[in-house]
């Protein structure tokens, strides 16, 4: 089964060549890395290029994804941010065939911080079990790491342009609402950056998480922003 990376950048350069550089290695060689970059002002548009990627205009995470999708070729979409890391060469192989195996239409994996804080693994590790419990209730997954059926991508008309924060929550959400099948998949953790958490603050982080979840809980998919968001590696230009 051939597999669509899709990974939304702005001004990537210094954290994206380590995530081509593990994709190269993989064992599960059956698939293409599509970027939708939002118009970097860095280099990343050329090292991606020069890394084996289709560099395609993109922008927010959310609408940045479907551009992606719209120009990938496999069965199966694979939305990972671009600061995330592969644990290992088989991590492809090894969540596509539990992917395939449980049958799901769109899942996520276990994440682990590339932190050495134990504050970091612990709150990690509450998600983990929180995604767990809740993911045949009310699904939850980052869009840090979606594996999604193509055909389940189109059937929901992809993620939802006109919400601008959660937007990877509300879009397996909206796919289980619609009888798809969500999966937490725990054969590979996906290695995830804390940068956001060490620029934002970890508290405040898990404050805006559990904001984000009675919001929808009770209103409904955010349609305005409720805080200032700066994408991908543009704090580093600061």
């Amino acid at each position: 089964m051939k597999v669509s990376i899709v990974i939304p950048t702005k001004n990537e350069e210094v954290l994206l060549p380590r995530l081509l550089e593990a994709l190269a290695k993989q064992t599960y060689r059956h698939f293409e890395i599509v970027l939708a970059d939002a118009f970097s002002t860095d280099r990343t548009r050329e090292i991606a290029a020069s890394m084996g990627a289709r560099v395609i205009d993109g922008g927010m995470p959310g609408p940045g994804r479907n551009l992606g999708a719209k120009q990938a070729t496999g069965e199966l979409l694979f939305f990972l941010d671009a600061d995330v890391l592969l644990p290992n060469v088989h991590f492809l192989q090894d969540v596509v065939a539990e992917f395939e195996s449980c049958q799901a239409d769109v899942a996520t994996c276990v994440l682990k911080p590339m932190s050495e804080l134990r504050t970091d693994r612990i709150g990690h590790g509450v998600y983990n079990r929180y995604v767990r419990v809740t993911e045949n209730v009310m699904p939850h997954a980052s869009g840090a790491c979606i594996l999604a059926k193509r055909s389940m991508h189109e059937a929901i008309g992809g993620f939802d342009e006109q919400v601008v924060f959660a937007e990877d929550c509300e879009y397996v959400q909206r796919a289980h609402k619609k009888g798809f099948q969500f999966r937490q998949l725990t054969s590979q953790p996906l290695l995830v950056s804390v940068r956001r958490l060490e620029r934002d603050g970890r508290w405040r982080i898990a404050a805006k998480y559990l904001y984000a979840d009675l919001y929808m809980i009770m209103k409904g998919p955010f349609r305005h922003m409720p805080y200032e968001y700066v994408m991908g590696g543009e704090e580093r230009k600061k």
